[in-house]
């Protein structure tokens, strides 16, 4: 008995494992125009995907961010250059920073798509990985980072809270801060 290979079709090709994400999102949004009622699915599971919010993942993930940035870098990229010089202290406050705005993103996201309590969750996380940080970490990066962990911590609030309109939310946010964080306030502005 001889056995042929079949060809491969089209059909059983599993495209979705070999298109990027930009081309799935050109997809989905064709489909969407498309067809109203498969529009409306994906705003659902789009609205139940971004109600995922962990507490403790984000601020593992904001740790590890932070503990992540290598103090070589900084060096590398501060003192004179062509253009000037560069401070090694503000140098660690931008890559301080740039580790925590993916997350502020988040938040934002979470904020314009009037999910408040996904939102007060993604601030916590922030705030709490951001804490975790300054009080767990062994990273010498922390020591050029001076200020940096304790005046975000109080942006990060102040950002959320500037869209909070729930002010029982807010109350909580308080009473969170205070309890799990100690020696660390937040000044409101």
């Amino acid at each position: 008995m001889t056995y042929r290979k079949k060809k491969n079709t089209k059909s059983e090709l599993n495209i979705l494992d070999r298109i990027n994400a930009d081309d799935v999102l050109v997809v989905l949004k064709r489909l969407a125009e498309e067809d109203a009622s498969l529009l409306k699915r994906i705003e659902r599971a789009a609205l139940e995907y971004f109600k995922e919010v962990s507490v403790e993942e984000i601020a593992d993930g904001v740790f590890w961010e932070l503990d992540s940035l290598e103090v070589e870098d900084v060096w590398d990229q501060s003192g004179p250059t062509r253009y000037g010089y560069v401070d090694s202290g503000e140098k660690a406050w931008e890559m301080f920073e740039s580790a925590i705005e993916p997350y502020l993103e988040e938040l934002k996201k979470c904020q314009d798509l009037k999910l408040d309590e996904e939102a007060k969750k993604y601030c916590m996380g922030i705030l709490e990985g951001i804490y975790n940080f300054e009080k767990e970490s062994e990273n010498e990066f922390k020591d050029w980072a001076g200020d940096a962990p304790g005046q975000i911590f109080e942006e990060v609030f102040n950002k959320w809270k500037k869209y909070c309109t729930i002010q029982n939310d807010i109350k909580e946010m308080k009473k969170f801060v205070k309890e799990n964080f100690p020696g660390w306030r937040i000044q409101e502005y």
